[in-house]
């Protein structure tokens, strides 16, 4: 029994060292260029970076390049002034819009989220309100600004059905990874010029972390999820184990998990190596 204490106690150690060192490798400018946060780098008007975020976000699946290139073929549709282009644009704009495509989000959904964006802004300043109008200080995670976005989202005459599973929900059991990335863009403050840290009404406590397949394999291997699944219970799940070890900013180890799944960690004989050597 002892001996198996002293082992949970070293391999606990070993997981925090391990993140705390890999966060610090991969949270550093160096990541930018090959990742979809470069997108809104390319940026510095607040709400431009909000609105070229949002697209690299929810675009974020298959190849990098591939969803870098495509999103930068959004940003010249819109004149590269994404926020003046949503507050003034006029259906004969529209037109290139038309042949948009990545995967299955298509000319239909490109068009709603354009007009979804033109109302928002003619609105609000932020589109950071969009979701902390539905956080309170003392929620523990974000859940109710992803919940009450969706439904703001979907809060219009000109709502088609088909682009709603675009935009995640906590509700219908989705581990929301895309949303919650962006969130993490937008809400993390540190000095080390990746996140921007432009949003100042949630706090980066409550983020969640982004589960993402090589986050949710790296973190089953760590122990850091014991759930069957990956879900919206999942992620909180793994997010609560990180706020063990960082309460302030648990979504940092974002960078870590999804660094070392890149490096081909997440393999068990990789993972027996490594612990073996402690």
């Amino acid at each position: 029994m002892q001996n198996s204490f002293q082992e949970t106690s070293v391999f606990s150690a070993y997981v925090s060292d391990l993140l705390e060192e890999k966060t610090a490798l991969y949270n550093k400018p160096d990541f930018i260029p090959h990742d979809p946060i470069s997108i809104p780098h390319r940026f510095s008007k607040k709400q431009d970076v909000e609105i070229m975020g949002f697209w690299a976000s929810v675009l974020a699946w298959g190849q990098r390049k591939t969803i870098i290139n495509k999103c930068l073929e959004l940003a010249v549709m819109m004149d590269n002034a994404p926020h003046d282009f949503m507050l003034n644009y006029e259906d004969s704009d529209l037109k290139p819009f038309l042949n948009f495509k990545h995967r299955t989000f298509n000319a239909t959904d490109t068009l709603y989220f354009l007009d979804f964006f033109k109302n928002y802004y003619s609105k609000h300043d932020s589109l950071e309100f969009a979701f902390s109008n539905f956080v309170s200080k003392d929620d523990v995670t974000i859940e109710n600004g992803l919940i009450g976005f969706n439904t703001l989202f979907r809060n219009s005459e000109n709502f088609p059905a088909r682009t709603g599973k675009h935009i995640a929900n906590p509700l219908r059991k989705s581990s929301c990874k895309r949303l919650n990335m962006f969130l993490r863009w937008m809400v993390r403050k540190d000095d080390k010029g990746v996140d921007f840290g432009i949003w100042n009404h949630i706090s980066p406590a409550q983020l969640v972390c982004p589960c993402d397949v090589h986050v949710d394999r790296v973190a089953r291997l760590l122990g850091l999820i014991k759930r069957p699944v990956t879900d919206w219970q999942t992620a909180v799940e793994l997010t609560a184990s990180l706020r063990t070890l960082d309460p302030k900013d648990p979504a940092k180890y974002d960078f870590a998990l999804f660094g070392l799944g890149i490096e081909g960690f997440a393999t068990p004989a990789i993972l027996n190596n490594r612990f073996q050597s402690l």
